[in-house]
């Protein structure tokens, strides 16, 4: 496994940026053929899609994956993971399986304007590399225990990509409709929940989901390394 699974994390990175990028076109194109000057303002829309934490969360997963990978051929003598590449990678891990778990349980049956997504892409971005993460977490070699602090390591960029979310809203005219305040997922709406309180609400059941699954990321970390030390 040692020996092939720099392999797999480099094809999956490449994965997810292809999805990444193949999304990110059909999102210009719609753009560039918007009648509307709201719908057309090119800053907005890329703003936009890399507000999503989907698109964050797997540009982060491709950069994991690709160091990941490159430090594998580079270092295939090294009993362990360097310490920044394994918080990277516990990171990348959290976010992913969140994304997934979020898109498939709330989302997924959200119905978007016709063609405004890239169905592979779109699977690819919401199902592929989540599964491909949580599968780097069990069975990548060479895996460090990290400290419990990790945890709270991870929650914090979800917790800053929250507060920029709505302080940023406000302030957005969404291209799609034209209406003042735009923001990337139906749950961060006060407007679809009865106010900020609704808001708050959802903002803290995912946040204990982000650090119930980093917990378990790191835990998995820790039960792997303890079991390949030798005795």
């Amino acid at each position: 496994m040692t020996t092939w699974w720099p392999y797999a994390r480099l094809v999956a990175a490449a994965l997810a940026v292809a999805a990444i990028l193949a999304q990110l076109t059909r999102t210009l194109e719609i753009a560039l053929a918007a009648e509307t000057p709201w719908g057309a303002h090119l800053p907005t829309v890329v703003a936009n899609f890399f507000s999503f934490f989907t698109i964050l969360s797997n540009v982060l997963a491709a950069v994991a994956l690709a160091a990941g990978g490159i430090w594998g051929l580079m270092r295939r003598d090294a009993r362990v993971e360097p310490r920044g590449l394994a918080v990277l990678l516990a990171c990348a891990s959290t976010y992913m399986i969140v994304t997934g778990i979020v898109y498939n349980t709330l989302l997924r049956g959200i119905e978007l304007p016709q063609g405004a997504t890239v169905p592979w892409s779109n699977e690819v971005l919401h199902v592929v590399i989540p599964l491909l993460m949580l599968l780097d977490a069990v069975f990548a070699p060479r895996r460090r225990a990290l400290p419990w602090s990790t945890v709270a390591v991870a929650a914090v960029f979800p917790i800053v990509w929250v507060v920029y979310t709505l302080l940023r809203a406000g302030t957005v005219v969404s291209p799609g409709t034209g209406e003042a305040g735009w923001y990337p997922y139906p749950f961060l709406d006060p407007r679809l929940n009865g106010g900020y309180g609704g808001v708050a609400l959802w903002v803290l059941l995912i946040a204990a989901i982000i650090v119930g699954t980093a917990a378990l990321v790191v835990w998995i970390g820790r039960r792997r390394a303890l079991r390949a030390t030798p005795a």
